[in-house]
């Protein structure tokens, strides 16, 4: 299934970028898995990611525990970030606060990782989640709960950023934020 998709990107807070729109298609698919975290979510198809490779741990609220396995950057001009969120609470955790506040991400993917993004610091340019033509976030999406004790596989796709940036800031809602190393 191709999909068109649209690239956002912004200045960081900072003092004075441009913004950084692109529109590129691509070829990603997703395919419903059972998470065996309390509902069902998309996953990147064909996700061969190394479960014991662990590039960052990334502690959030309510016990949840991001581990980002790796952070790609493919030919077609995007990052893929993928990883296993865990929940190692003792109640359920709800994931709408990931969506973010894009409101369009919030109204179409409410309970996804939509709310991620990337900084590239030195070039001062903030990049969110790829979104195809009807607004759905290029990412996991459709988590209804995270119980105690389960894990989930997360992908986020993103735009990349100049081929000589080699680290980007990660952030996703109610996680603290980490430095990530482009692979690829």
């Amino acid at each position: 299934m191709a999909f068109s998709v649209m690239a956002c990107g912004g200045e960081d807070g900072g003092d004075g970028g441009a913004e950084n729109n692109a529109t590129s298609s691509s070829s990603a698919t997703a395919k419903p898995t059972d998470d065996g975290a309390g509902g069902k979510e998309d996953t990147a198809a064909g996700d061969n990611v190394d479960p014991n490779v662990k590039l960052a741990e990334i502690k959030g609220a309510k016990d949840m525990v991001l581990v980002i396995n790796e952070v790609k950057r493919d030919s077609s001009g995007f990052v893929t970030v993928q990883g296993t969120m865990t929940n190692e609470g003792d109640e359920p955790v709800n994931p709408s606060g990931w969506s973010g506040s894009e409101p369009i991400i919030v109204q179409t993917n409410l309970n996804s990782v939509g709310g991620a993004t990337l900084v590239d610091k030195t070039g001062k340019k903030r990049y969110y989640i790829l979104r195809d033509t009807d607004g759905r976030c290029l990412c996991t999406a459709g988590i209804s709960g995270v119980m105690p004790g389960k894990s989930l596989p997360v992908f986020m796709q993103f735009p990349a950023p100049p081929e000589t940036t080699t680290e980007v800031d990660f952030t996703l809602p109610t996680f603290a934020t980490t430095s990530l190393k482009i692979s690829g």
